[in-house]
């Protein structure tokens, strides 16, 4: 009888989905002086040899919390794990963490929001187009930005919201809010006057041929240069939430001087719910070791600017977002811009131009990681003059250099 109980039990742990196969904790540590508030910690799955993991439980100090897996390289298998918690000045608080092998992710109220859509030509509204795709791949001399709603992948927390240019530019652009809340499904980035009256954002910034907000390109020696010599380039959604938005962007055989040998470089641009900073991650097929590339953030027009010459730039302006000919129903926009790069990166801080606040940067290895960040003056919950902005980059900057320690 003993036999056959024991039987039964181990054949329910062989068929019931869901059964843990992967229980551990973690310790997260902040040993900063700043308390931090939605805090976004990542397990890369590979070092906790849990085989192919279907979904997970994340308990923090005994409670569930929402958690993510994340497949970055689409291969069908999950490679991250990430979930967001607040955490003290000089703490240190204990997390569950439980991964299965079968079953499916709880499906936690999205705190982020991502989309890519092809232009429908038969529907006149530019906030009711309905062709969503999840990616898109363009050979050289194709450009698909006007074939692409919004020009490119768009994607926002109840904060702020970014798109990027499906084009030689690949321009970051903004979108900013006056009340916190995700928008874009109901916008798609063109509110009309219904909208507008009801309080909804919109676009907050021209980028023109600029580096808008923290895009990446090539430089000549002189100034930044397009990604014009590509054979093929690509926008994918890797990731649409619950706690993070994941946009590929990829050019391939991409030479970015003249002279050089082409690279692949694949962007992964990361925004999590309750941050404005947006991660910028650029991997290449080999390492650039002479290689020099460019970034920095657009001159917006009378804008103040402010850099602590380590790696930390803004400015605080007001201009036009759109071109003149298109400025009805539009008014003027302050914003603050911001871009934090880490000095191993840098090569050169570029002095002020009529477009750029440009840096030239390159890599001994095959990466090159930064943050960009945000507001618009029209928020009820954000910052209202280039003070106020620039004493948040300080603070921002000072978080950056202390992450939180995961053991």
């Amino acid at each position: 009888m003993n036999k056959k109980i024991l039987s039964n039990v181990l054949f329910l742990l062989v068929c019931v989905p869901g059964i843990a196969q992967k229980n551990f904790n973690i310790t997260i540590t902040n040993n900063s002086k700043i308390s931090k508030n939605n805090e976004p910690i990542v397990l890369n799955l590979r070092n906790y040899n849990a085989g192919d993991v279907k979904s997970a439980l994340v308990k923090c100090e005994g409670e569930e919390i929402p958690c993510q897996l994340d497949d970055l390289d689409q291969d069908g298998k999950m490679d991250e794990l990430c979930f967001i918690t607040d955490i003290d000045k000089k703490s240190s608080k204990k997390v569950n963490v439980t991964l299965y092998n079968e079953g499916k992710l709880k499906d936690y109220t999205s705190q982020v929001y991502v989309e890519m859509l092809l232009s429908n030509k038969k529907i006149k509204e530019s906030n009711k187009q309905n062709l969503y795709i999840s990616n898109l791949t363009v050979d050289r001399g194709v450009n698909p930005y006007w074939s692409i709603h919004h020009h490119g992948a768009a994607f926002e927390n109840d904060m702020v919201a970014y798109r990027i240019y499906f084009d030689h530019r690949q321009t970051v652009d903004i979108y900013g809010k006056y009340k916190r809340g995700l928008e874009l499904k109901q916008t798609q980035f063109y509110p009309d006057a219904n909208q507008k009256n009801a309080g909804f954002g919109d676009d907050v910034l021209w980028v023109g041929s600029t580096l808008g907000l923290g895009t990446l390109r090539g430089w000549d020696g002189s100034k930044p240069t397009m990604l014009t010599d590509v054979d093929k380039r690509s926008q994918r959604i890797i990731s649409r939430g619950p706690l993070r938005t994941i946009v590929e962007v990829k050019d391939l055989a991409w030479i970015p001087q003249s002279g050089q040998e082409p690279v692949d470089m694949t962007t992964y641009y990361i925004l999590y719910a309750g941050k404005r900073e947006c991660y910028v991650k650029a991997k290449f097929n080999k390492p650039v070791t002479g290689y020099k590339f460019s970034t920095g953030i657009i001159n917006v027009k009378n804008s103040k600017e402010f850099s602590d010459k380590k790696g930390l730039r803004g400015c605080w302006g007001t201009d036009w977002p759109v071109s003149e000919k298109d400025s009805a129903g539009h008014k003027k926009e302050t914003v603050g811009l911001g871009i934090y790069i880490p000095e191993k990166y840098i090569i050169s801080e570029e002095p002020a131009n009529k477009d750029n606040y440009a840096f030239v940067i390159g890599s001994n290895t095959n990466e090159i990681n930064y943050m960009i960040t945000f507001c618009s003056d029209n928020e009820n919950f954000g910052y209202h003059n280039a003070e106020q902005w620039f004493d948040f980059l300080k603070e921002w900057k000072a978080e950056c250099q202390e992450p939180i320690i995961v053991k």
